[in-house]
């Protein structure tokens, strides 16, 4: 299986300013997710897509070739991930180089091991559209997740009679790490109709995805206590 390990960065980020290439422990956040990709795959098939020169700037002093800047209309708060990841898939298409499936890493995610990669692409075949990580979820909505009614009252947002929280259905939601994507389904369907997706878990500390200030001080936080270990 020929894969495209992509990285996502987009250069504006309101929560934290140039968030993508700020020292985190020392080396640029996004750096993190570039060298768990070198160390799986060749650099010709590693691909920041950024609409900043910036950020093409400092992701290619770990030594890859940042090969197109992302047009403005993708780098918009409401571009969609489905159509950043067509356009780097039909870039090298172009080119004459086609991919049977896209390795999805975010830069907010510098926790990821190289075992976690691994382990989503091993979940992956051809019958799939993709395997995303997921974390469990504290929040359930056969327990404690509500919708208001159209007459203003809380109601569970599943109906169950569940009195304990351990009782319920497992719920899992993504946790932004890695995305095991079918170029086939992504071209055809789009991710949004994706119907055929497999879970990978990832335990708490290593789903930590940086968001906001808090996110960014809550990761300080667990390396500097020693909760992370890198391999």
């Amino acid at each position: 299986m020929k894969c495209l390990y992509l990285i996502p960065a987009r250069g504006g980020s309101k929560g934290i300013p140039k968030k993508n290439i700020k020292l985190f422990n020392g080396k640029p956040l996004i750096h993190y997710s570039i060298e768990i990709a070198k160390k799986l795959t060749h650099s010709k098939d590693i691909c920041v897509s950024t609409d900043s020169e910036e950020i093409k700037t400092i992701a290619e002093q770990t030594g890859i070739n940042v090969p197109f800047i992302r047009p403005a209309d993708l780098a918009t708060d409401k571009a969609g991930s489905s159509n950043v990841i067509k356009h780097a898939v039909e870039f090298y298409k172009a080119g004459g180089v086609n991919y049977d499936a896209v390795i999805l890493l975010q830069p907010t995610s510098p926790f990821r091991l190289i075992k976690h990669v691994k382990e989503a692409i091993t979940i992956f075949d051809d019958d799939l559209d993709m395997v995303c990580s997921v974390s469990e979820s504290k929040a359930n909505p056969y327990y404690n997740l509500f919708e208001e009614s159209y007459n203003g009252m809380l109601e569970k947002c599943k109906q169950a009679s569940y009195t304990r929280r351990q009782d319920c259905p497992q719920i899992y939601e993504q946790n932004g790490s890695i995305y095991v994507i079918s170029v086939k389904s992504l071209l055809t369907k789009g991710m949004t109709n994706f119907t055929k997706t497999k879970k990978y878990v990832m335990n708490d500390i290593y789903s930590c995805d940086i968001d906001t200030p808090e996110d960014w001080d809550y990761c300080e936080y667990l390396l500097h206590h020693r909760k992370v270990k890198y391999e």
